[in-house]
């Protein structure tokens, strides 16, 4: 069995939190009660994670569901395990977690993205997250910056 991280739980609510706002700005939605719950136990008992199995059925269900809008697969196309390495240098991934990724639960994924994340060394994470951003439009305040300097020129 797979643990899941506090992270998630928080995301998950924070997902919830803004599908499904608060009316009054007091109550919460059934989600982010049933979540709630779950985290307030593991900040009390000051545990980082907590095992599916031990998931009430609403949280469970609750946290799929933010889950399914969440990427699947860490995979960029560029997968060295196939050429023998044993962690792949695209994703991070391991030999046999890039084998098993079809038939894994979303906590085991989780987790699985949680440690790649975290350890940051994949390709996915440096060289081809920076190539991705070369070609995308300039933040908002860069090109903010880039019109005043225009500007001040003519």
């Amino acid at each position: 069995m797979a643990a899941l991280h506090i992270t998630d739980i928080e995301s998950a609510i924070n997902w919830w939190r803004e599908r499904s706002p608060s009316p009054d700005g007091i109550t919460a939605c059934a989600e982010v009660l049933a979540l709630a719950e779950v985290y307030a136990l593991m900040v009390y008992y000051h545990e980082s994670e907590c095992d599916e199995a031990s998931m009430p059925a609403a949280a469970r269900a609750t946290w799929l569901a933010w889950y399914a809008t969440t990427p699947d697969a860490p995979c960029i196309a560029i997968c060295s395990t196939s050429q023998g390495d044993a962690v792949c240098k695209g994703c991070g991934r391991t030999f046999l977690e890039v084998q098993r990724w079809t038939e894994m639960s979303p906590f085991e994924k989780r987790a699985t993205w949680r440690r790649i994340t975290h350890e940051g060394t994949a390709w996915r994470f440096n060289r081809y997250a920076e190539r991705a951003q070369e070609g995308a439009p300039p933040a908002p305040e860069t090109a903010a910056a880039e019109d005043i300097s225009v500007r001040a020129a003519a």
